[in-house]
């Protein structure tokens, strides 16, 4: 058997088909204006994507913004008081152990 038909019943059902799908989809003559309306609707769909992009730029360099805002901020020394100490919490404790007894000595004695 063959890929191709011998009958002619085969070919005019073929013909058949192309004539149906040439009505059902028409060939529209372009006109003056096809190249000027086709670029309007590429336009069209990029500039959605297009602002998209715009408002995630901006909020990338404003979070880039606000990152470096808060890190000079963290960076630079404050001279206000404060209730927090600048020391490290070991020098706190170096500072403060000399200050007081050894509990280890008050327990001793205390025997």
């Amino acid at each position: 058997m063959s890929m191709y038909w011998t009958d002619r019943g085969g070919e005019s059902e073929l013909d058949a088909l192309f004539r149906a799908y040439r009505e059902a989809c028409p060939d529209s003559d372009p006109s003056v204006n096809f190249m000027p309306e086709l670029w309007r609707r590429i336009e069209e769909r990029q500039r959605s994507v297009f602002f998209l992009g715009h408002w995630a730029r901006a909020f990338v360099t404003a979070a880039a913004v606000a990152t470096m805002a808060m890190a000079a901020y963290l960076y630079i020394p404050h001279r206000h008081s404060s209730l927090f100490s600048a020391e490290s919490y070991v020098d706190v404790m170096t500072s403060h152990a000399q200050d007081t007894p050894d509990l280890a000595e008050v327990a001793v004695d205390e025997l």
